[in-house]
């Protein structure tokens, strides 16, 4: 499933493709996602100008308005979305389900082979169901330490199952959460209501650390969302811990172990993490 990065490297590779332009055409080939595609979706968008191409969590938010409507798309690729822009007359793959043509005659396509996408309109996407209950951005500045600390008071779960709850804090994915423990040197099982201000502190660094890495690391594929055969092309990771159990640690030598946690792979040093 594409996690934050890859979210906030489809909003940056197509943002410049598409603020400020007119949508001429909406095409909806197959509207069983998710959630049904609403059914005046066309009746919407064409005619209006998109503004603005932001993110929250795993979501992107395309911000338009005309004469008589304004409003943001919710939109979530899912387990297999991708969003491509197009700019030759290539014709569409066999799940490209919706297609936006803007007035520089651009067309955004929105390709999901499993259909465990979403497209929804909001005119108060703040106060949207799958939006209002979501804790902070990785990388903004209320996500701190004590903030954390705050909210792990009591609690027993894994501070692993912890950072990934999204009422806590959003986008710290299977894949991130594993490499920001390690770095941090948290066991992914310990009680997050074990754990030091002082080592949430550090835990919160991890995190941003990794986020921001990623991200930065995806910026090279930015060209990859125009024309592409609908794989975006997400980037290698040089990952510390994820996908190398059994292998020395790269801090210490000591072999990787991994654990299943919420049926989800979990690798660490048993040295390096307490």
């Amino acid at each position: 499933m594409p996690e934050l990065p890859e979210v906030e490297t489809t909003r940056r590779g197509i943002a410049p493709h598409c603020e400020n332009r007119t949508i001429t055409h909406v095409t909806v080939r197959d509207g069983r996602l998710r959630w049904p595609v609403p059914g005046n979706l066309a009746e919407l968008l064409e005619g209006a100008v998109i503004h603005t191409v932001d993110r929250r969590a795993k979501y992107l938010l395309i911000g338009v308005s005309s004469a008589t409507v304004a409003g943001t798309l919710i939109v979530h690729l899912g387990m297999s979305g991708s969003l491509r822009v197009i700019t030759d007359q290539s014709e569409p793959l066999l799940h490209d389900h919706i297609e936006l043509e803007l007035d520089n005659g651009i067309r955004l396509r929105f390709n999901d082979p499993r259909r465990f996408g979403c497209w929804l309109w909001s005119e108060t996407p703040d106060q949207h169901p799958l939006i209002a209950r979501l804790g902070p951005e990785p990388l903004a500045p209320e996500f701190n330490g004590r903030l954390l600390y705050h909210l792990s008071r009591g609690r027993k779960t894994p501070v692993k199952s912890f950072i990934m709850d999204n009422h806590v804090v959003v986008g710290v994915g299977n894949i991130y959460a594993n490499e920001a423990l390690f770095k941090a040197g948290i066991h992914p099982r310990r009680a997050a209501g074990r754990i030091s201000l002082d080592r949430y502190n550090r835990l919160v660094e991890a995190i941003r650390e990794t986020l921001s890495a990623a991200i930065l690391m995806g910026g090279t594929t930015l060209r990859d969302f125009v024309n592409s055969d609908g794989k975006p092309g997400y980037f290698a990771q040089s990952l510390l811990v994820y996908g190398r159990t059994g292998e020395p640690c790269k801090e210490c030598g000591h072999t990787l172990k991994e654990i299943r946690m919420n049926q989800r792979s979990t690798v660490y040093c048993s040295k390096c993490q307490r």
